[in-house]
């Protein structure tokens, strides 16, 4: 097989990664795991301790303040099965989670999901090195997956949700399409289809990668069936849940019709921007007064939408086009479905930006540009990370 060619030109053989990368991974894991055990530990006892109180808090209680929102309703489909408005929770996590706590016992689901999770990050940590290691050099990978740690919302990451399990799926996708093993990264597709619908957008990177090696690939019939034909594994994810959801709930497409319920509907993809924008300025002002928290959950989100829009833009030329394209697709995926009955159109933008993974090398490329800019996001990030986990400790809708 023909080493990989990249936008630059150069070949880059495929070697092993450096004993140093390792230990510097593993430390910004642990770290980063530390740092939110850490904010865990403080945020509770003085949120939920009374004042002047000696009473030591409940051990379980602080590791249960975890089991929150979306991690919650993964433990409740992980230990009693699917109730009708889950079914917009797509199954291999929670699976999974069941799978392992069957075997442990009752008292472990949201234990199990939590070391899942942080499971999941560090396995696709390594891949993400690799992949902007090739894309960007080592100093900027290093960084990238700084940022990635410490972005507001990576406490997701942390909790027991399917975020990192996805990401794990599809970055793993994306390295073996980079190496041209198709079936790998077939296979992996497919699990990311199984973990959150938009793995069926793998299809269009793949399809991509598959026409620049088309000239290797056309040498011989073999080569064209061993790559083309992996494809199409990747909707078998999503197949074998709209065949559950068929079944059980009596439509192929209960998981899409779902959404209705949570206030997300079928719209064009400027519409969330424009509602959001004209609810801090216009005409529903007076629903999101200055200082509410509907108009910080607006802004936190516009800006994220925006923000991430701009990368994409930037990083056109800096990244893989295979890149752009998967971030393309996935903004617009996100945008097609504004949550148009909820104060908060671009609900939950700022979490699922996370998966627009390589927007976070052209951030890090701009960052080592500008050492302004880097030393503010050393500053908003972290802190930003430690406002929003407070909040989701305590019950608080972060997304």
């Amino acid at each position: 097989m023909p080493p990989t060619t990249f936008r630059d030109g150069r070949n880059l053989p495929q070697r092993l990664m450096k004993r140093s990368v390792v230990r510097d991974i593993i430390w910004l894991f642990v770290a980063t795991r530390l740092l939110l055990m850490l904010i865990t530990y403080i945020a509770y006892i003085l949120l939920t301790a009374a004042k002047y109180s000696s009473t030591p808090v409940d051990v379980a209680a602080l590791f249960s303040s975890w089991n929150q929102w979306d991690a919650a309703n993964y433990v409740r489909i992980a230990r009693s099965g699917y109730l009708p408005f889950d079914i917009a929770f797509f199954p291999l996590f929670p699976f999974l989670i069941t799978c392992i706590s069957h075997v442990l016992g009752s008292w472990s689901y949201l234990l199990v999901g939590t070391l899942i999770s942080n499971a999941a990050l560090l396995g696709l940590l390594f891949i993400f090195y690799q992949l902007t290691m090739e894309a960007a050099g080592d100093e900027i990978a290093k960084r990238t997956l700084l940022y990635y740690c410490i972005f507001p919302t990576a406490l997701f990451f942390f909790a027991a949700y399917n975020e990192s399990l996805y990401l794990l799926f599809v970055m793993g996708a994306f390295l073996a399409m980079h190496r041209q093993r198709w079936w790998l990264a077939g296979l992996l597709g497919m699990l990311a289809s199984l973990t959150r619908s938009a793995g069926l957008l793998l299809a269009i990177p793949y399809l991509y990668e598959l026409w620049i090696s088309r000239e290797h690939i056309l040498a011989s019939r073999r080569r064209l069936l061993t790559s083309t034909l992996p494809i199409l594994l990747l909707p078998v994810g999503t197949l074998i849940y709209s065949i559950y959801c068929w079944m059980f709930f009596g439509s192929p497409l209960a998981w899409v019709t779902v959404q209705q319920h949570s206030g997300r509907h079928l719209a064009w993809p400027w519409v969330g921007i424009w509602q959001s924008i004209a609810s801090l300025f216009w005409y529903r002002l007076q629903l999101q007064p200055f200082g509410s928290s509907n108009q910080m959950h607006i802004l936190i989100n516009l800006i994220a939408t925006l923000g991430f829009i701009a990368l994409i833009v930037l990083g056109r030329r800096k990244l893989r086009v295979s890149y752009t394209l998967w971030m393309g697709l996935f903004m617009l995926y996100t945008l097609l479905y504004p949550a148009l009955e909820k104060p908060d159109v671009l609900l939950s933008n700022e979490r699922f930006v996370l998966e627009m993974f390589p927007a976070f090398i052209t951030l890090a490329i701009l960052g080592k540009q500008h050492p302004r800019l880097h030393q503010a996001l050393m500053l908003l990030f972290p802190t930003l990370l430690a406002v929003l986990s407070i909040g989701f400790l305590m019950g608080r809708w972060v997304v």
